[in-house]
């Protein structure tokens, strides 16, 4: 049998598979009637067919994913739903939302055109999947013909800006939608993989886990995502507990604020697998040509903590970076070479390099390192045969705990939002809570045991939402879109009625 990441994206006539026979089912029926008639107001026809990706949450590792680590994340039952049909009269890409508040955007049918960055379109996601597409199927031999018009309506709930990947369920199903329109349907693991690689169009260094899996996720399951190359394994989760998503309000906008927060990481990280690597035998030339990631160095790491009768590379990280951050020139004196020769290929790392002071190479190195091992502890902790669920849920949630405070100690990617509700969902208690997705605003995940979720919801209102209602952050109205139970949900799909 076929591995699941082999598989097609599976083609479906009902909407039952996907979101079940329940109120969700009713929801989505509504949903994509909607998108239906709107689509037929827009464009004067009906659309040839719909595309699906859910958000997700991440449940431990996270920053990893960049540095080659697998990590454990669940899809979301809120999803981004793109109705498309082929234009063959209209040479035009036109992209329209059910959401008033994003306008028609247009582009030329080019997919060769480049995206201007500086100014900053909601349409450039749907862009890059069209990129991607087109890119590949070059690559692949799959001749797609001339470039024709499309017309696109898309209908997102993956909140924004709240680190539950609504830009990745974007470009996947972006990616998908304009992938049947054309009559082709690659590997999940390969459509995953284009996706990753096509949000770098909008600025963004993504490590693959978002798009993963948005496309890869079963009903039921989270899912171990590994890379090089992409496969996912089902993580069955305990029963008893369910994971609950709460929004800090702080929105984290991880395309604008690149260069200080998110590719900062992302430097940072590579900066300190070089020293690290030179620091442990490497030549400098040969660990500026061949060191990318933190992985690519964990094997000298172990060895070196093997000469202090321990396995953890994170001893090699206190005995060959110091706490104190570095300067450029410090950093440049260890490799010999300026920091603008050896990354200066990759816009996004000028950025980083124009704008950083200083750069921590120990606590990133640290937390990475850390972090990759939970992951695995996590999966261990749930595939093991002598806990009972109420061990596991508490073994978990710790964790859980534990990943939290090094994201925020030594990653330093929370605020002072997540802070204060991480700690509120501890008080009302959560087995476990910690910050997800690429932090600096956005969402904690929290592991409630199921008994006591209505009332944990409740909770929350009064100690953390009733006074950001009051301030008239958001309206009481629309607190189930910031704060929701979720079980895992499933990946993607082409619908076809």
């Amino acid at each position: 049998m076929a591995k699941n990441e082999e598989l097609p994206i599976p083609i479906y006539n009902n909407l039952e598979p996907v979101y079940g026979d329940g109120s969700q089912f009713e929801e989505a029926q509504l949903r994509f009637d909607n998108l239906k008639s709107k689509f037929l107001q827009v464009f004067g026809h009906s659309p040839q067919l719909f595309a699906r990706s859910p958000g997700r949450v991440n449940l431990i590792g996270e920053h990893i994913d960049y540095e080659g680590y697998s990590v454990l994340p669940m899809a979301i039952r809120q999803d981004t739903i793109i109705a498309i049909r082929r234009n063959e009269t209209e040479k035009v890409l036109r992209i329209a939302n059910v959401n008033e508040k994003y306008s028609m955007c247009t582009y030329p049918a080019d997919p060769n055109q480049e995206l201007d960055l500086k100014n900053h379109k909601w349409g450039h996601y749907f862009i890059c999947g069209y990129k991607g597409f087109y890119d590949y199927a070059k690559l692949k031999g799959v001749d797609v013909g001339q470039p024709v018009g499309l017309d696109i309506v898309i209908d997102g709930i993956v909140p924004t800006g709240s680190g539950l990947s609504s830009s990745a369920a974007f470009v996947c199903s972006s990616t998908i939608a304009i992938m049947a329109a054309f009559d082709v349907n690659f590997p999940k693991k390969e459509i995953a993989q284009v996706a990753c690689d096509c949000e770098q169009h909008v600025g963004t260094q993504s490590g693959g886990m978002d798009q993963a899996i948005s496309i890869m996720a079963k009903t039921g399951f989270a899912e171990l995502i590994d890379f090089n190359p992409i496969r996912a394994t089902d993580v069955q989760l305990p029963t008893g507990g369910i994971f609950v998503i709460a929004h800090s309000l702080a929105e984290s906008q991880k395309a604008v604020t690149a260069a200080t927060n998110y590719n900062n990481r992302v430097v940072e990280c590579r900066l300190a697998s070089i020293v690290l690597g030179i620091k442990l035998g490497m030549k400098p030339e040969e660990a500026i040509s061949k060191v990318n990631t933190l992985s690519d160095v964990e094997g000298l790491c172990i060895s070196f903590a093997g000469t202090h009768n321990s396995s953890d590379p994170v001893v090699a990280v206190k005995e060959c970076l110091k706490e104190e951050p570095y300067t450029a020139e410090e950093i440049e004196k260890i490799t010999g070479e300026k920091l603008t020769s050896f990354l200066g290929n990759n816009a996004a790392y000028v950025d980083v390099i124009k704008a950083a002071k200083q750069y921590k190479l120990h606590q990133r190195a640290a937390h990475v390192y850390s972090e990759a091992k939970r992951v695995h502890a996590f999966k261990d902790v749930v595939a093991s045969s002598n806990l009972n669920d109420e061990e596991m849920l508490k073994k978990l949630g710790d964790l859980m705990n534990e990943s939290h405070h090094s994201c925020s100690v030594l990653y330093e990617c929370s605020c002072p939002e997540l802070e204060e509700l991480v700690r509120s969902c501890r008080d009302n208690g959560a087995l476990g809570a910690r910050l997800t997705g690429a932090g600096w605003g956005g969402c904690a995940v929290a592991l409630v045991k199921e008994n006591i979720v209505p009332q944990f919801i409740l909770n929350l209102k009064e100690s953390y939402y009733q006074s950001r209602i009051d301030k008239g952050v958001i309206k009481k109205n629309d607190l189930g879109l910031y704060v929701f139970a979720s079980k895992p949900s499933s990946g993607a799909a082409i619908f076809k009625f």
